[in-house]
């Protein structure tokens, strides 16, 4: 099973499960270093069932939500259906150059199979002045995220994450501790452990 099957199997039950692993505050920190305004134009990419889509149509923003399981985006169209959803894939995301004024993605970055690749493409689609900011795992060692969520990525070194930002042009780079944690358990050990998080953000200069 690749993570794309693995999403569309818990869709429907993942507003529960998501409550286990971060809390509402994160969202709200999130959409802070956005700086997310009404009349804006966003990507929420790797959108799931709509965690931060649902901050960003409060404020008043149109929003395009993409993520790689159709199951995710059709709990999301049934909770917002004034939502453009499009299924696709972090390194060719479904939207042409420069056209939001904001990308945010919210651990989204360990799903996807090559992470520089993935940042360059939510840059790719950014607007002049236009903003990314992504919430992700710090580096970990936990190997049931892998084998039993489907993580790609065992979390990412801060210091990466600000070069591939970089790398893809954007500028005011900052990568920060969020001060939240995930929160996950293990199936077959019981094991539960705690994850540090990091809100990473830039900002397309031309």
């Amino acid at each position: 099973m690749d993570s794309s099957d693995y999403f569309d199997n818990i869709a429907s039950q993942w507003d529960g499960m998501r409550q286990s692993f971060f809390s509402n505050s994160l969202r709200d920190k999130v959409i802070i270093a956005a700086a997310a305004a009404t009349g804006m134009t966003a990507a929420d990419i790797g959108a799931g069932t709509g965690f931060l889509t649902s901050a960003l149509v409060e404020r008043g923003l149109r929003v395009i939500a993409v993520d790689q399981s159709a199951q995710m985006l059709l709990e999301l169209g049934k909770k917002f259906p004034q939502v453009d959803t499009r299924q696709g894939h972090g390194e060719e995301l479904p939207l042409d150059d420069a056209t939001v004024d904001l990308a945010v993605a919210n651990m989204y970055l360990h799903h996807v199979e090559r992470p520089s690749m993935a940042i360059a493409e939510m840059a790719r689609i950014l607007r002049p002045d236009g903003r990314l900011v992504i919430s992700d795992l710090d580096r970990h060692n936990h190997e049931f995220l892998h084998t039993e969520q489907h993580d790609r990525w065992m979390g990412f070194h801060q210091k990466d994450v600000a070069e591939w930002l970089q790398a893809a042009g954007l500028e005011k780079v900052k990568v920060e501790c969020a001060n939240e944690d995930c929160q996950a358990s293990s199936s077959g050990r019981e094991e539960k452990v705690k994850v540090s998080i990091f809100i990473a953000s830039g900002v397309k200069t031309n």
